[in-house]
């Protein structure tokens, strides 16, 4: 949008703190090749256009938008003298998208001094030639360096990561290794009492029945009960004395492997009635092999499936396979990531899941929300752990208007008012050193807000910190790898944005 064009003073220029240094030959050139320009209520330039002037507000009142899904978010408003944006960056050439990084609107009558981006360009390299040089190495040097460390984040997550999932692993793969040595030992004693009984004597028929009771008794345990503690040693205290009244030796022993399966006493009763009195002992001893071996396969079955449910989980976490955008369910990244740190989150802090499982799925890229959700669990279980390492996690989805909410809320100590405003800033942390990098916030926010279009927005009280994370229900039309780094901000307004979870965008400064 152009203004009104009106006369150039170098006198009334000279006046913006800008330019208070320039000498009187400098700011005739920057009248000659810039205007002033008088712009009524309305807006000025809009976010993603070429970044063709650099503006510097003589008198009025400005407000800066910035883009968020489908909203224009108010990021800025001064009616300072001199306050400045636009084509800011116009020195550092074709380094870097020469476009508006947001939209400007006057509400008021206002002046600007206007300057064509190039001539700004030129100006700051014949001016400020070393000035010039040194911000553009702070720019890109900030840059790289926290792309490196952003990389190192990235690392110190799947290392540990790496970590809780070899853990989780390693439980169910001991598990199986000491139920498959422990079952060879069982079925090599069956062997023996199998052979045993075929040498006894007994007839075919009573070889017949034991077989028969073998059957039935390897069913019931397919079937066994769950029984509370109490209720388990009240049964077993019933089946030894049961067993030591039939004189059944080591009736102790023998008695909490049959309440694991599922028998009781009416069930010995019928195996007593079935076989004579004689051979008793030996079926009995020939079940509780049968048994001993049915619960060691059920061991080895749960542990081999436990395994299989980490490596799939291990697989949707990472996204293997997978296309880098697509519709998810974002329960199932929740639910894998969950397991995934779920050795770190350890026994002592509470997790509940809140879902709603009638949200519909959502256009988003799975591998990255994934990092996301780490993030902000490892954040809530540090916060937790320095409280004295327990409290309750609670993650809830939830649909707010057009678009899906998932909340992590801790019973940590909470986070101070005073740290607040900061804690999307690249490189601020409020762990110890060596702890954190101060950048897993940052990188969330960017994931969230930059490449999903969404928000992501904190509230926090002693006992009560809530990390809120809103997604788009729906794709935008035209869908954008915008997650990489946004510019810097120039200006004091851009912690503020971020922690009430909108885009930042450069304030007038």
């Amino acid at each position: 949008m152009s203004g009104q064009a009106m006369p150039c003073s170098p006198q009334e220029i000279a006046s913006l703190f800008l330019f208070e240094k320039l000498s009187p030959e400098q700011l005739g050139r920057l009248c000659a090749e810039g205007r002033v320009e008088r712009f009524e209520a309305g807006p000025v330039y809009t976010e993603g256009d070429p970044a063709t002037c650099f503006y510097v507000m003589i008198e009025g009142t400005v407000v800066l938008f910035r883009r968020v899904g489908g909203d224009d978010v108010e990021v800025s408003r001064t009616s300072q003298r001199g306050v400045y944006a636009g084509a800011m960056q116009a020195y550092l050439g074709d380094r870097v998208p020469q476009t508006y990084t947001n939209s400007m609107r006057v509400t008021e009558r206002t002046r600007f001094f206007v300057l064509p981006a190039q001539s700004f360009a030129d100006f700051m390299q014949e001016w400020f030639p070393m000035a010039a040089h040194l911000l553009e190495g702070l720019f890109f040097g900030a840059k790289n360096t926290q792309r490196a460390i952003g990389q190192r984040e990235r690392l110190l997550a799947l290392g540990s990561l790496s970590a809780g999932l070899t853990h989780e692993l390693n439980n169910p793969a001991a598990a199986a290794v000491r139920a498959t040595a422990t079952l060879r030992e069982r079925v090599g004693k069956m062997r023996h009492k199998l052979a045993v009984i075929s040498q006894g004597g007994y007839s075919r028929e009573t070889i017949a029945d034991l077989i028969e009771i073998q059957e039935r008794t390897v069913e019931r345990v397919a079937k066994a009960p769950v029984l509370s503690p109490l209720e388990a040693s009240d049964r077993e205290d019933e089946l030894a004395d049961w067993l030591d009244d039939h004189d059944i030796q080591e009736g102790w022993r023998i008695a909490p492997t049959f309440v694991q399966a599922g028998l009781d006493t009416d069930w010995l009763d019928q195996v007593a009635a079935t076989v004579a009195e004689d051979i008793l002992p030996a079926a009995i001893g020939w079940l509780n092999y049968s048994v001993e071996t049915e619960l060691l396969m059920d061991e080895i079955d749960d542990s081999t499936t436990r395994i299989s449910h980490l490596v799939d989980a291990a697989k949707q976490y990472s996204q293997l396979d997978r296309a880098p955008h697509r519709v998810v369910d974002v329960h199932e990244l929740l639910d894998s990531t969950l397991l995934m740190l779920s050795g770190k989150i350890g026994r002592r802090i509470r997790v509940v899941k809140d879902y709603d499982r009638s949200l519909p799925d959502v256009p988003a890229y799975p591998a990255e929300l994934n990092q996301v959700w780490t993030n902000l669990i490892d954040n809530a279980v540090f916060a937790m752990g320095s409280a004295g390492g327990e409290g309750t996690l609670t993650v809830r989805t939830a649909r707010e208007g057009d678009r899906l909410l998932v909340e992590f809320r801790d019973t940590g100590p909470g986070i101070p008012a005073d740290v607040r405003s900061r804690i999307f800033d690249p490189f601020f942390t409020t762990k110890p050193v060596g702890e954190g990098t101060g950048l897993g916030l940052d990188i969330s926010w960017r994931i969230v807000v930059n490449k999903h279009h969404g928000s992501l927005q904190v509230d926090s009280e002693p006992g009560d910190t809530r990390f809120q994370v809103l997604l788009p229900l729906t794709a935008p039309e035209t869908e954008t790898e915008a997650g990489t780094e946004t510019e810097t901000e120039a200006a004091s307004g851009a912690e503020t944005a971020r922690a009430t979870g909108t885009e930042t965008a450069e304030e007038p400064a």
